[in-house]
């Protein structure tokens, strides 16, 4: 059952109707977040979807489901970003949870050259499901409370840490949506609250300065306008940047354990 008040598109339906078609029965619900569910999607929003199965995946499964999401994600105005869970391994939730399948345009040079998304640990999952469970909006199947358990606060900071490595890691190729990830991580692990992008960025930029409050500032801007993003002089120093960033995460989290 659609949720009349989630997104609607092509896109969306396509996205949807893609797992349906692989997955059936197996297929539990389908769900969007972020700014998807929110409706305040900007010129730089990725369209963000979860689908939760009854069973893992087989690799020709997520061979073709990557096969058809190149297709959709390239072929419509904004880019997709699926993530794929096993009911079991996110119920009852436990710290890391296993992510099935990931796809993002951030990656779309690796899937053209080959490669295919193994499940793997994920921390991202902690703040993606509570952002599910915080709209409660669906595309397909049960409410997401019936089909997930709330994320102790505990484990939405902690992940936000040990998200760093991996978002680090894209700094290059996903330059602006690493940094505001980086802004949401410091906010979300010093406030306990899960903002937008562009507003853990103000929240960030009441904090910093300098050449550090510009990338940040910089990076808002693309996501606010869908440019491609001209960091003028800035680039040389983003590394440094991302860096000083990721250190407020991380002493925000050592100042909220207890002594």
């Amino acid at each position: 059952m659609r949720d009349g008040s989630a997104v609607e598109g092509p896109q969306i339906d396509a996205v949807v109707g893609t797992v349906r078609d692989l997955f059936g029965a197996d297929l539990v619900g389908v769900y969007p977040h972020g700014s998807t569910a929110t409706g305040r999607l900007r010129p730089g929003s990725d369209l963000d979807v979860m689908a939760v199965l009854r069973r893992p995946t087989t690799s020709v499964e997520r061979r073709l489901l990557l096969e058809r999401l190149l297709v959709v994600s390239g072929g419509g105005p904004r880019p997709i970003e699926l993530t794929l869970v096993v009911g079991s391994d996110v119920r009852p939730w436990r710290y890391p949870p296993t992510c099935e399948f990931l796809y993002g345009e951030w990656l779309r040079r690796d899937f053209e050259t080959g490669m295919v998304p193994d499940p793997a640990p994920s921390p991202d999952l902690a703040v993606l499901i509570s952002m599910v469970l915080a709209s409660g909006r669906r595309l397909h199947g049960p409410p997401p409370a019936e089909v997930l358990d709330p994320v102790p606060d505990g484990d939405v900071r902690r992940s936000c840490v040990d998200a760093i490595p991996g978002l680090l890691a894209n700094l290059a190729t996903d330059t602006a949506n690493v940094l505001l990830t980086l802004a949401r991580c410091w906010s979300t692990v010093a406030t306990g609250r899960i903002r937008a992008k562009d507003e853990a960025a103000d929240w960030a930029l009441e904090r910093l300065d300098g050449e550090l409050a510009d990338a940040v500032a910089r990076a808002r801007a693309v996501y606010l306008d869908g440019s491609d993003g001209d960091w003028d002089g800035l680039r040389p120093c983003l590394p440094e940047h991302a860096h000083a960033l990721a250190e407020r995460v991380v002493t925000a989290l050592d100042r909220g354990r207890p002594a």
